[in-house]
C-alpha cells in the first residue's frame, strides 16, 4: 500500500473522510423517531444483525463505556424497544433483544433513509453510478474494520 500522507492518496482520503461525514451527516436527520438518538437507534440496529448480545458486547460493538451502554439499554427498555432476558450460561449477566416494536422502526427508518439515497443517487450519470456500485462492497468493508 502506498503512503496514505502525501499527494493525490493524501487527497483522496481527505476527500473521502469529508464526504462520508458530510452523507452521515444528511442521514441521521432522515429519522423516523426523533426521541431516540443516533446512538440508540446505532443499538437498536447493532441488535438487528447480531440478534442478541449483553451490554458488554454492545458496548465493545458500539464503541461506548459499559455505563453508558447499560443506560442506553435500560432507555430503551423503557420504551419498549428492547427486551432483558437472563443470560442461558451467566447467571450474573443479561441479554439484550430488540422487540417487534423497534424492528417495525428500524424498518421504517432504512425505508426512509434507503429513499433518501436514491433521490440522491438518481442526480448522477450512468457512469457515476455504476463507480458507487462498484464502491459500495469496499465502503461496507471500511466500515467493519
Amino acid at each position: 500500500m502506498s503512503d496514505l500522507t502525501h499527494g493525490d492518496d493524501a487527497a483522496a482520503v481527505n476527500s473521502l473522510r469529508s464526504a462520508v461525514m458530510r452523507l452521515s451527516r444528511r442521514l441521521k436527520h432522515q429519522r423516523v423517531d426523533e426521541s431516540l438518538s443516533p446512538t440508540e437507534m446505532s443499538v437498536l440496529g447493532t441488535l438487528s444483525l447480531c440478534g442478541k448480545a449483553t451490554p458488554g458486547e454492545l458496548a465493545r460493538k458500539e464503541h461506548v463505556q459499559p455505563p453508558s451502554m447499560t443506560r442506553i439499554v435500560a432507555l430503551l427498555e423503557s420504551k419498549g424497544l428492547v427486551r432483558l432476558e437472563p443470560h442461558p450460561d451467566d447467571r450474573r449477566q443479561k441479554v439484550v433483544t430488540k422487540t417487534e416494536q423497534a424492528e417495525a422502526m428500524l424498518e421504517e427508518s432504512r425505508r426512509k433513509r434507503n429513499a433518501f439515497l436514491a433521490t440522491l443517487v438518481e442526480g448522477l450519470d450512468e457512469d457515476e453510478w455504476a463507480k458507487l456500485r462498484a464502491a459500495a462492497p469496499v465502503l461496507e468493508k471500511l466500515a467493519h474494520l
